[in-house]
Parts: structure tokens; C-alpha cells; sequence
């Protein structure tokens, strides 16, 4: 099969920061107390007139900026998201029409913060099986729009924004392992219960706030330590690696107390862990993207270096990926 590798990358941040002292004002919490438990002090939020599409658009363009490719020239476009536009159509189909990239294939998938590593993972089958040439990959998220601002135990948690990615056929390096998996019988962790075909779209829905993110904060940090050092090591034996010989870890940026202690387990020091947590705070599918965009952009990786992607979220789904630079 080919080889696939990364090609361009890209980023969109809204405009609006909203810092712990905002937030201060509006529920019972501190900097001090949100800074602690989580190492956040910052977040972005997305305009009233943006939702996720907008997002996703403008970090598509940048990174086929970046690859130097025409919107015309892709073949395949998915998008990680669990805040989408509207139930159907994808946000994949509006980001094509948005783009002019008429001849893609298009679709979602829905696999919370770990949906840019999952979208990978599939983007890379299609080109080495011949089926795709170029592939936008694209994490994109309004959390914002989820998020019970009444709640101090989890609106301090989540940003808005979007992390892009082109792939291609590589000639040398590129994606050396993927590596997914699911928990299922966790699914009640971490959840927004309304708005489906269980709970749908009522006025009890929305007295009971079911629209919104619920979750059991200790249980998941828990469980995200333990998966996300177990992703790795996993993902790493499947590309013949040990820990040693990672340049960079870029993780998903839910919790700086979960990074620190998955680092730990994997005997990783710190220098080799991207974290841009405290100035974007938890974008789910985007985290990942964008802080890979950044860590590019900030000469973090250079080209040989090896990359591990490493991401845990709702489901419970985890999903980790090593990656040559080329």
C-alpha cells in the first residue's frame, strides 16, 4: 500500500476570548480554582453569526494554502465534529460546496476528541488503497454551543475552533501506525442527552437542560490516564517504536493534570509535550488539529521527527497515531 503523509496543516481561532476572570462573573469559580484543576486560562469562542462550518472553512483554506493545492485538487473531505451545523446535511457537504471542491467525497464522523485522530485514520485507507490522491481532514468544533454556562464544573472547560490537515501519498516517512478503540458500556460518562431520537427536542428537554454537556468529571480523568498511556504504547509496538524515541507528544488538551500524569506513565519529559491548553482550554476534535497546526508553525517539529497523536474522548473512544515527519 502507499504511503500517506501530511502535506499542509491549518488553523481558525474566533475571535473572542473569553478568560477565567470573564468567567468569575458569570458562575461561582476562580482563576485560581480553574487554573489548578486544570491548567485553562483561556478560551475562544465563536461569533453568534459563526457555527462550525464557518470554522471548519477557514482552517480548510489555510491548509491547502499550505499544501499548495487548489480546492479542485481533493478527492475526499472529512469532518470531525460532534457540535455540526444542523443534524444533516454533513458539515462535510457545506465545507465542499463552500470550497468548490466538487469532485470530493464527503462525510462526518462522530468521535468526540477523538474524532481528528479517528478521521485520520480513515483519510489514510483511502489514499493507500488507491481510492483518493488528496484528502482534507478537518477537526472543527462549536462547543460552545453545548456548553451549560451554569455549570462551574464544566463551562470552564471548552473553546470553540478548527485544525485542518491535507494528506497525500508520501515518498518517504508519513503515518507509520494508527491505532482506535471504544468502550461503549461508558458511553454515560460524558454526554449531551437531548436533541436525539431518545430525548427529543421538548419542553422538558429544555427545562432540564439535556442540550447540554453532562459529565462525571473524576471518572473520566481517570479512565483518560490510564487509555491514553495504553493508546500509546499500543500505536508505538504496531510502528516497532519504544516511548524513547518520540520527538514530540501532541495530546488531546482536555485536562493538563491528565496530560502531565499520562507523560508520566510513559516516562516522557515534559519538553516533549505540546500543550497550548491554557490559552484555547478543551475544543474536542479540534484540539488535537490545531495544536498540531501551531506546534508546526512554531518549528516544534522538524522534518524526521517522530509524532504521536494521542487522543481520549465521548463514547468512550480513544484513538492514537504516529507519524514520521516528511
Amino acid at each position: 500500500m502507499k504511503r500517506v503523509g501530511i502535506i499542509g496543516v491549518g488553523e481558525y481561532l474566533p475571535k473572542r476570548v473569553l478568560t477565567n476572570a470573564d468567567l468569575e462573573k458569570m458562575v461561582d469559580t476562580s482563576d485560581e480554582w480553574i487554573t489548578t484543576r486544570t491548567g485553562i486560562k483561556e478560551r475562544r469562542l465563536a461569533a453568534k453569526s459563526e457555527a462550525t462550518s464557518d470554522l471548519a472553512i477557514k482552517a480548510a483554506k489555510d491548509a491547502l494554502a499550505d499544501a499548495k493545492l487548489k480546492p479542485q485538487d481533493l478527492d475526499l473531505i472529512i469532518v470531525a465534529t460532534i457540535t455540526p451545523d444542523m443534524p444533516f446535511p454533513a458539515v462535510a457537504c457545506l465545507l465542499q460546496n463552500a470550497l468548490g471542491a466538487k469532485d470530493a467525497i464527503c462525510f462526518d464522523i462522530s468521535a468526540a476528541c477523538a474524532g481528528f485522530v479517528y478521521a485520520i485514520t480513515v483519510a489514510q485507507q483511502f489514499i493507500a488503497r488507491g481510492s483518493a490522491r488528496n484528502a482534507l481532514v478537518v477537526g472543527a468544533e462549536t462547543l460552545s454551543a453545548i456548553t451549560d454556562w451554569q455549570d462551574r464544573n464544566t463551562c470552564v472547560l471548552f473553546g470553540d475552533g478548527a485544525g485542518a490537515v491535507v494528506l497525500a501519498e508520501a515518498k518517504s516517512g508519513g503515518i507509520l501506525s494508527t491505532y482506535l478503540g471504544c468502550n461503549g458500556s461508558k458511553a454515560d460518562l460524558l454526554m449531551v442527552p437531548g436533541g436525539g431520537s431518545r430525548n427529543p427536542a421538548s419542553a422538558h428537554t429544555l427545562g432540564k437542560r439535556l442540550h447540554h454537556i453532562k459529565m462525571k468529571g473524576n471518572e473520566v480523568f481517570k479512565l483518560a490516564v490510564t487509555i491514553m498511556a495504553e493508546a500509546a504504547q499500543n500505536v508505538l509496538k504496531k510502528a516497532g517504536l519504544e516511548c524513547k524515541d518520540i520527538d514530540l507528544v501532541i495530546p488531546h488538551q482536555a485536562n493538563v493534570r491528565i496530560i502531565m500524569a499520562m507523560a508520566k506513565k510513559l516516562n516522557l519529559a515534559p519538553e516533549k509535550i505540546y500543550l497550548n491548553i491554557e490559552r484555547r482550554g478543551n475544543m474536542s476534535s479540534a484540539s488535537t488539529a490545531t495544536a498540531l497546526c501551531e506546534a508546526v508553525r512554531a518549528g516544534r517539529i522538524k522534518r524526521g521527527d517522530i509524532i504521536l497523536l494521542d487522543a481520549f474522548g465521548a463514547g468512550l473512544v480513544w484513538g492514537a497515531c504516529v507519524i514520521k515527519w516528511g
